[in-house]
């Protein structure tokens, strides 16, 4: 296996690690909301609080992740993502596991804008797309693995299981960052004046095109993350789901989206980035739609819906980050995509939080108002679209060549492991 796959391998673990944290605490909603007699908006905070810590960690990470080498800066940020995790594990209660959730967001903010701007650092244009499903892969990995295993293990044992998984986990993926990922500075030869935190802001800011690349992001957040943190306990209060036939959800959706991921990224590199997300975006609306809306349905039905919707929002995804991410120079990459993954985690916490607000509880424990959330996530899915249609990757092949290294080029300005 050559130097850019393995590379690839540990972003792909990175993020999973990322993914599973984040998705955990949502299939464990209802299981969380009875041990700790809390109310859907206090699972919606506890949920949001992860998103938030990410989003304020990202957008100071803006103003450092262009100043250093990748590599030392992903060890020290994935320790903390590690220890934090593990500090989740040992919560003894709801104050505390809100407390840990913040740190593990401080952390986990900043791995999303580190996969993405050494994506962009090492790989051509040409084949980003490809990279970038293979990365994304980790979240069909985490659905099918990563949180069934979790929900098994917390229905054998407790919901502080699932964190001490995790935290092994990330101790064994650490490992892969010392061993396979290399000192990337090549970002380092491009500057010769280290941006203040005002200019990163006013670079980002006073670029129409990343502006609209960020507007996207924002608009993908808050139509999607209206729906998920809620799917779990809507399942099971109004559709008639158990705790463990949760995990059949997670598993067929993740199953799918195994194959589907990669195949996206080759298409996206095909047929264009732009042409790609369109479609996906317009299917993304059809399971969104029936899925606020089930009331008591067979399981099968249920697990096509919402198969359906893990595949096609994962198939947004893939084109969507390739475009973003083609919309920052190497020198400013590391900084915009922190910027970027700021407004997608604080977009992704506010989204969360409003539906909190919105949903109810029922006399007999169900949720009410999901039908709601619903629509207001296929409205802003739908601005989506023409958005997308408006941003310009500003690197070409011709570019790339000059400013870029593969992984198995050497690395301007690194020392090699």
């Amino acid at each position: 296996m050559n130097k850019e796959k393995l590379l690839l391998w540990t972003l792909a673990a990175i993020n999973f690690t990322h993914i599973v944290d984040f998705m955990i605490l949502m299939p464990l909603g209802p299981q969380l909301m009875r041990i700790f007699e809390i109310s859907p908006r206090e699972f919606g905070l506890l949920v949001s609080s992860y998103t938030f810590a990410a989003g304020f960690s990202s957008f100071l990470g803006a103003f450092v992740l262009d100043k250093y080498d990748r590599r030392s800066i992903t060890l020290w940020v994935f320790t903390g993502f590690l220890l934090a995790t593990l500090a989740c594990a040992l919560s003894p209660n709801y104050s505390i596991l809100l407390v840990s959730r913040i740190i593990a967001g401080l952390f986990g903010g900043l791995t999303s804008a580190l996969i993405l701007a050494i994506i962009g650092d090492v790989i051509p244009d040409s084949r980003r797309g490809r990279a970038m499903g293979l990365v994304m892969a980790a979240f069909s990995v985490a659905s099918v693995f990563g949180v069934p295993f979790g929900l098994f293990i917390a229905s054998i044992s407790n919901w502080h299981a699932p964190f001490f998984f995790l935290a092994g986990m990330s101790v064994l993926i650490l490992w892969m960052i010392y061993k396979f990922l290399p000192s990337i500075t090549a970002h380092l030869a491009h500057r010769v004046n280290k941006p203040t935190p005002i200019q990163v802001v006013r670079r980002v800011t006073g670029n129409p095109n990343q502006m609209r690349a960020i507007t996207l992001t924002i608009m993908m957040m808050l139509g999607q993350f209206t729906i998920i943190p809620f799917i779990s306990p809507y399942m099971v209060a109004n559709v008639g789901f158990t705790d463990i036939e949760l995990t059949y959800i997670y598993m067929a959706g993740g199953l799918f989206t195994i194959f589907t991921s990669p195949w996206v990224g080759k298409m996206t590199d095909l047929h264009g980035k732009t042409k790609v997300f369109t479609i996906f975006m317009a299917l993304n609306l059809i399971p969104i739609g029936v899925i606020t809306h089930l009331g008591q349905t067979p399981i099968p039905y249920v697990l096509l819906i919402t198969t359906m919707f893990f595949v096609t929002s994962n198939g947004r995804m893939v084109p969507a980050m390739a475009l973003v991410t083609g919309t920052a120079k190497p020198e400013n990459r590391g900084s915009f995509l922190s910027f970027n993954s700021a407004v997608q985690q604080l977009s992704a916490g506010l989204a969360s939080f409003i539906a909190g607000l919105i949903l109810a509880e029922g006399m007999n424990g169900e949720l009410l108002n999901y039908n709601i959330v619903g629509y207001i996530a296929i409205f802003l899915s739908l601005l989506c679209i023409p958005l997308a249609k408006r941003i310009k990757v500003i690197d070409t092949d011709a570019v790339q060549g000059a400013e870029h290294q593969t992984v198995d080029q050497p690395v301007v300005g690194a020392v090699k492991n």
